[in-house]
């Protein structure tokens, strides 16, 4: 798409300076005596995507909030595309596009109608954003459906929609919110691959996602935050190097093969072992000697695979079900 590919870089800055995409410094925010955001500094070179991942009830619907100026922060500094927030929120979001985690496209329109009128929202002329319209369809691979109502659009085609009209005003920074939650993994691939162009373009990407597979393809940072705070940050592969063993095995009792005993036996063949209903997982530096055990078990299954960042998220959050 010609508009996205004369983007042009921005400088690339750390926390608190003028020049970084997004910087925030200290953010809080307490709801009825909760910290729901508990000192959080991070800050998003221009360019790149930045993942912000935990748990449901983390803070990351309200950290998004904050830094978009549509909940006034308790305290701390929050600097978007050169701008403070929430004080001059209404220019910096001019170059701000969203995906919400929920569509909440106009049903009335078509395809074409609903991203004219949200163009018009930031002031731009019919003209211009008529002249848009066609490459960003096409960019959504939409271009036969410009006079499509949604009644007759699949979930995955609104929700290509949705991008689509987040990039109406030529946006620097995308915020993206769960943005292939219900997808299936065609749809969850096209868009992917969508995000890896915007960012070639670019685009500054700040997505949060519970697909850790996700954030380990697109995020070239993340941090991950709980209760409101911190508790980890960097690359993907730095993440899973720093605080994960390279090598999982899982272990299934498929057919009485007595998993407990088992687990107590092999325990000490890994670094570390935690159970979850009817799976063990087994942590290794050298997996061999428990796959030589596995391979004289009687009624288990199991799957050999590297350690990826669901492992890590599941170290330091924890197993327990967040509603």
């Amino acid at each position: 798409m010609a508009s996205l590919a004369s983007v042009a870089a921005a400088a690339i800055a750390a926390p608190a300076t003028e020049t970084a995409a997004l910087s925030v410094s200290d953010l809080r925010k307490t709801y009825a005596g909760t910290a729901v955001v508990a000192g959080l500094s991070f800050a998003v070179e221009p360019g790149t995507c930045f993942g912000l991942l935990g748990p449901n009830g983390a803070g990351k619907t309200t950290t998004l909030r904050l830094c978009l100026g549509l909940t006034a922060p308790d305290s701390g500094r929050i600097v978007l595309n050169g701008h403070a927030i929430p004080a001059d929120a209404q220019p910096a979001r001019a170059r701000v596009g969203v995906v919400p985690q929920f569509d909440n496209l106009d049903p009335d329109f078509t395809c074409s109608e609903n991203l004219l009128v949200f163009g018009r929202y930031f002031g731009l002329a019919d003209a211009d954003i008529r002249a848009r319209i066609p490459s960003l369809l096409d960019f959504a691979s939409l271009g036969s459906k410009a006079d499509a109502r949604l009644s007759t659009l699949s979930g995955g085609m609104k929700r290509r929609l949705t991008l689509a009209r987040a990039l109406i005003n030529d946006p620097d920074v995308v915020f993206l919110d769960e943005p292939t939650t219900g997808l299936d993994p065609q749809a969850r691939h096209l868009i992917w691959e969508r995000l890896k162009q915007l960012k070639s373009a670019g685009k500054t990407l700040i997505l949060t996602t519970h697909f850790m597979d996700e954030a380990e393809r697109l995020c070239d940072t993340l941090i991950v935050i709980d209760h409101g705070r911190k508790i980890a940050d960097g690359s993907p592969r730095q993440l899973i190097a720093e605080h994960i063993e390279p090598q999982v095995i899982e272990v299934y009792d498929e057919a009485g093969g007595d998993l407990p005993a088992f687990v107590d036996a092999a325990r000490p063949l890994a670094e570390r072992v935690e159970t979850s209903g009817e799976t063990a997982f087994f942590y290794c530096r050298e997996p061999h000697p428990l796959l030589d055990r596995l391979a004289g078990a009687h009624g288990l299954r199991y799957v050999h695979r590297a350690s990826n960042l669901e492992d890590v998220f599941i170290k330091l959050t924890g197993r327990e079900l967040r509603d």
